[in-house]
């Protein structure tokens, strides 16, 4: 055997080695893919049963926004109609009721005055407190003093 037959030789092996160890890479790169492709079938087996049920969560949660819209709208209708309804009893029995409480006080007072004495004993209203009716009278004389 030649040199140039041993060198043949080893590129032969070489080149069957290198083979072989493609041949490996490939068979396993072949077996990826095939896991590959499964597990991408088994996702999409999953995924558009969710996906149908997204979409039809979906329409549910619009039909409701549109429900909570026509309620929202219909509130604020109510509210605008309460709030014109409120102005024109206000407006209609506000007056007339203020006049009716300023003649009840002054035919209240009035007759007080008519009565002499009767309107004194009664306490009276100062600042906020309650004076009884003898403390009011100490009171009353004492402004007359000192406005003296």
């Amino acid at each position: 055997m030649s040199g140039g037959e041993v060198a043949g030789l080893i590129v032969a092996v070489f080149w069957a080695i290198l083979v072989s160890f493609l041949a490996v890479a490939l068979a396993r790169l072949a077996q990826t893919l095939r896991r590959t492709t499964e597990l991408v079938a088994g996702i999409t087996e999953q995924a558009v049963p969710l996906l149908g049920e997204a979409s039809d969560a979906l329409r549910s949660a619009n039909a409701q926004l549109d429900r909570v819209d026509t309620i929202t709208s219909d509130v604020a209708e109510v509210t605008a109609n309460a709030s014109a309804l409120s102005s024109t009893v206000a407006s209609t029995f506000g007056g007339p009721l203020v006049k009716v409480a300023a003649f009840g006080y002054g035919v209240r007072r009035a007759v007080g005055m008519q009565s002499g004495d009767a309107g004194k004993a009664r306490a009276r209203t100062l600042t906020g407190r309650v004076l009884p009716a003898a403390r009011r009278e100490r009171r009353e004389r004492r402004d007359r003093r000192n406005k003296d």
